[in-house]
């Protein structure tokens, strides 16, 4: 009896439903993500825009503007391979996790 009462509530439980340690860490490595989406290009744009393309080289405004957008993109580019990169090890992770069940 107490077997078929165990398997009856195993039986209505949804099949990989994930625990809330895991639903945190996701949400806190979005969250960490889209900081840094932000903050790096955007601090990246005015700080090599200011200090490195017109301080350092001596560049016009016009090419500084130029040079210093280029520099945000890439950075925009890292942010995202990075973030993507973190979520594919993340998932292979859960996955090895889930399989040793």
């Amino acid at each position: 009896m107490e077997r078929l009462d165990k398997a009856a509530l195993n039986a209505l439980q949804p099949p990989n439903v994930r625990n809330e340690s895991s639903l945190a860490s996701t949400l806190k490595t979005l969250l960490f993500f889209t900081a840094l989406m932000i903050t790096v290009p955007i601090g990246l744009y005015f700080t090599t825009e200011s200090y490195v393309f017109e301080g350092a080289f001596g560049m016009s405004n016009r090419d500084s503007y130029f040079y210093a957008a280029t520099v945000e993109v890439v950075s925009v580019h890292m942010v995202l391979a990075v973030s993507v990169y973190v979520a594919w090890n993340e998932g292979s992770q859960q996955w090895g996790e889930g399989k040793q069940d």
